[in-house]
């Protein structure tokens, strides 16, 4: 009864190891674009990915936020000029 306790510690290794195994057989594998039919824009942006995945999220995570910013001011500056308010919170009703 007194190495009981030594099951669950068993198990625990056991699972690590098989995790580490896992992972050995995952670094085997290689993340890339095809850029083969890209062009432009597309094929810099695909190419960059397959040279360094981390310019690639600099990239992204800068891009993304900029869209952001100009597709809502371009629709802002779009609901404006066909008469929706949306700096007033009063409903007009008529």
């Amino acid at each position: 009864m007194g190495n009981v306790h030594l099951i669950p510690i068993g198990a625990l290794l056991l699972a690590a190891r098989g995790l580490a195994a896992a992972e050995q057989k995952a670094a085997e594998v290689v993340l890339v674009a095809d850029t083969r039919n890209l062009t432009g824009v597309m094929a810099w942006w695909a190419n960059l990915f397959n040279e360094s995945h981390f310019y690639y999220a600099l990239l992204t995570v800068v891009v993304i936020p900029v869209a952001g910013v100009v597709l809502g001011t371009a629709a802002d500056v779009l609901m404006g000029r066909i008469g929706i308010n949306l700096k007033s919170r009063a409903v007009l009703e008529g």
